[in-house]
């Protein structure tokens, strides 16, 4: 983690947080009796993708930031399933499901990705 000083220049992080912000507009196109249902699920578990990373990135180990990179890696996946669950709703369009979740595997993958390197990292 060389050259990211803070969580902020981590590219995932940016991403992560970006698609924060792309599900909370797509949320706002469903039905106000969704609001406590898949609008509020979809939102916390997109949240609490970069807010992991940040929270990992300041612990002191790699181990825990390992842990907290594989919470991220399930919001990812749980954020993934409630996806599908609007789609097959009609909640949300072909075209906005399909956006979503390339950026929801893109960012499973470079999460993946960040946890090989800080693996790769600790057998030196």
């Amino acid at each position: 983690m060389a050259t990211a000083k803070n969580f902020k220049d981590l590219k995932v992080w940016q991403v992560s947080k970006d698609l924060v912000i792309d599900v909370y507009k797509i949320c706002e196109k469903f039905p106000k009796n969704e609001q406590y249902g898949l609008i509020s699920q979809m939102q916390r578990s997109a949240v609490s993708i970069p807010s992991n990373i940040a929270e990992g990135f300041d612990r002191k180990s790699n181990k825990e930031f390992e842990q907290f990179l594989s919470i991220a890696r399930g919001s990812v996946a749980e954020l993934s399933t409630q996806l599908i669950i609007a789609n097959e709703l009609n909640l949300v369009s072909a075209e906005d499901y399909l956006d979503l979740e390339k950026k929801a595997i893109d960012i499973h993958k470079m999460i993946n990705s960040l946890l090989k390197y800080l693996r790769k990292d600790e057998t030196k």
